[in-house]
């Protein structure tokens, strides 16, 4: 469990940047969409969505997890299958109860951190976006956007599909240059709602019987 967590919120379904940027072809439509559905994200307290988590290789999906995220503005916390990451706006904090293990490190430059936002601001770096019509993405109507790299990544493409009714991600799928495929679909979204201050803390006293480690 701890690996497939370490996937998800370190780059398993992030848009990566690249070292140099060619010109980037921005489609007008898609643009917009992507840009008021981040403006829509920062204007909430906080949100909150269950999701499932799928890998497989070509467009076939072979393994789901299911898993719930919180974020409030810098902080997040994430759960998928007994495993628990913690972002308190410093450091990350990955929980495993099957190891009975905490890790610690803080956030590198190289890093990037499961929140919808990542997906929908990376277009700016490196990337060609193309709205490429509409689609039914699991009971909704969704705006099909494609990203492609302008340089040579480990990514083949990236393709969002939202609900621009509602400003919010219905789905991600990220396509490989190694065949491999990875998709996270996203249902009962939440938001502003009333949450205890110490849900993004990291508190010690829970995990006396835990090794923890500082990276």
């Amino acid at each position: 469990m701890k690996n497939i967590l370490k996937k998800i919120s370190v780059g398993i379904l992030v848009v990566a940047t690249s070292a140099s940027f060619a010109a980037q072809k921005i489609d007008a439509k898609a643009k917009t969409i992507l840009d008021a559905i981040s403006t829509q994200y920062k204007s909430k307290n906080n949100v909150y969505f269950k999701f499932v988590y799928g890998t497989g290789n070509g467009k076939k999906i072979t393994r789901t997890e299911p898993g719930i995220f919180y974020s409030a503005k810098d902080k997040y916390k994430l759960k998928i299958m007994g495993t628990e990451q913690i972002f308190d706006g410093n450091k990350i904090y990955n929980i495993s109860a099957e190891d009975q293990e905490v890790t610690v490190a803080k956030p590198t430059g190289n890093e990037q951190m499961f929140s919808p936002l990542t997906y929908i601001e990376q277009y700016k770096k490196g990337y060609n976006v193309k709205y490429m019509g509409k689609l039914m993405i699991n009971g909704v109507n969704s705006d099909y956007i494609k990203l492609t790299p302008t340089t040579k990544t480990s990514i083949k493409e990236v393709n969002l599909f939202v609900n621009d009714a509602k400003k919010q991600i219905v789905k991600l799928e990220q396509f490989s240059t190694d065949n491999s495929v990875s998709v996270i679909a996203i249902s009962d979204y939440k938001e502003n709602q009333s949450l205890n201050n110490s849900m993004f803390n990291f508190d010690k006293e829970q995990y006396k019987n835990y090794i923890v480690t500082e990276l």
